[in-house]
């Protein structure tokens, strides 16, 4: 593990809060997209240059920074929104939410039964934190394309957790686990397509009224 670790693993935090934050969705995309490509260079940073390295972050890197940003942006523009204007949450109560789960996130870190090598690092807090700021978006936020984002950052976390465990997981897991969610945003895709045909807008409360 180099000592780029924990400064790029502190910046995916500090992402976490400026996407809970902001009601602009490019900026969101712009930010998720960033968030992805930092954490392609994780498992550089942290296992030093070997085949399974590389390939794992090539892969990440490509669909996190590069494609799936791309594919958000072209929905934005098709279906003509740029804000979040009527969270569930407001921004401000989300980012205090957020700050509570990742101080959890990084007490709790301390209680699980973890090799010392693995309490030094800031993994385990880190994927904590993200996992739950994407579950926040989930929750809190009415747009579609936001909670293809939140989707996106649960993921995220999820992948800070098997970049750590790389060494013991097979290439076929984590590659199963980025495959899973590109499936995801094409699914999410077709949905905000159709909720925009049927009602001019891809806020998800009004899926409400649909009917057979």
């Amino acid at each position: 593990m180099t000592e780029l670790t924990n400064p790029l693993l502190l910046a995916v935090i500090l992402i976490n809060f400026f996407t809970l934050g902001s009601a602009r969705l490019g900026a969101c995309i712009r930010a998720v997209s960033v968030q992805g490509a930092l954490l392609g260079l994780l498992p550089l940073t942290a296992h030093g240059f070997s085949f399974h390295s590389i390939l794992l972050t090539t892969g990440a890197f490509c669909l996190k920074g590069v494609f799936i940003p791309w594919l958000l942006f072209r929905a934005i523009r098709e279906v003509r929104i740029r804000r979040e204007l009527e969270p569930t949450i407001g921004f401000v109560p989300t980012m205090i939410l957020g700050a509570l789960t990742t101080a959890g996130a990084f007490l709790f870190a301390d209680f699980l039964p973890l090799i010392s090598e693995h309490h030094e690092g800031l993994f385990v807090p880190t994927a904590l934190a993200t996992m739950f700021a994407g579950f926040l978006l989930l929750v809190s936020r009415r747009k579609a394309i936001t909670q293809v984002l939140g989707y996106l950052m649960l993921e995220n976390g999820i992948f800070v957790i098997g970049v750590l465990l790389s060494d013991a997981l097979p290439l076929m897991v984590e590659a199963g686990v980025l495959l899973d969610l590109l499936v995801a945003v094409f699914v999410m895709g077709i949905v905000m397509n159709h909720i925009s045909r049927e009602f001019s807008t891809i806020n998800t409360e009004r899926l409400s009224a649909l009917k057979e």
